[in-house]
């Protein structure tokens, strides 16, 4: 999974002008959701790139990232259970 960021998060969500609002909302938890998970991947194959180097700090601080990410997914997901209800 490559995810590159050499952009201010300008992206299209396809048509949604013509999606009512809970279809809007689903459309972007589950982009957040699906954006969040590449992150994470990413922050943790720097942190064994980091780890490689000898920079456990860094390790550290990336695998926090991580999880952070993750645990934010959590509350995207309940947030797309609740509009899904």
């Amino acid at each position: 999974m490559t995810h590159t960021h050499e952009h201010g998060h300008h992206h299209s969500h396809e048509k949604t002008d013509k999606l009512s609002f809970d279809e809007k909302m689903v459309k972007l938890l589950e982009h957040w959701i699906n954006h969040n998970e590449d992150h994470a991947v990413s922050y943790r194959d720097w942190a064994e790139k980091a780890k490689e180097n000898n920079l456990s700090d860094t390790v550290s601080l990336l695998e926090d990232a991580a999880d952070m990410s993750i645990e934010m997914n959590k509350k995207f997901e309940k947030a797309l259970a609740s509009i899904k209800k």
